[in-house]
């Protein structure tokens, strides 16, 4: 079963994307800042993580450019959730090595769909 680590500081959001991916077969595990998913990560490295861009201590741009520097973590699927919803915030999410960009709100099918084409490879 897939890994999938969930980077989100609203508590409501990080719920209801765990519970969306748990549902649609994956395990999923939770951090709340992008420090937290960095120390997560060098303990137990994920399949694929969803990421938040503004969030407090370390906003989810440096978050994905540490990842994508990292040997051990550059193949990790990022994923870019977010309610930074104009085009230039796609661009820049993308230019930080994102794999994907969702917008907030979205629909549920587009974060399922996303996660597992990553996964799929």
């Amino acid at each position: 079963m897939s890994t999938v680590l969930v980077v989100e500081d609203s508590v409501s959001q990080r719920e209801m994307i765990k519970d969306l991916l748990k549902g649609s077969g994956l395990d999923v595990t939770l951090a709340s800042d992008g420090l937290e998913a960095l120390e997560q990560i060098q303990g137990h490295r994920p399949d694929l993580v969803v990421l938040d861009i503004v969030m407090p201590r370390m906003n989810g741009y440096e978050v994905c450019r540490r990842l994508k520097a990292d040997p051990k973590t550059q193949n990790v699927p990022v994923v870019m959730c977010s309610s930074k919803g104009e085009e230039f915030d796609r661009y820049w999410g993308m230019k930080q090595g994102a794999d994907a960009y969702i917008a907030k709100p979205f629909q549920p099918k587009e974060l399922i769909g996303t996660v597992k084409q990553l996964l799929r490879g």
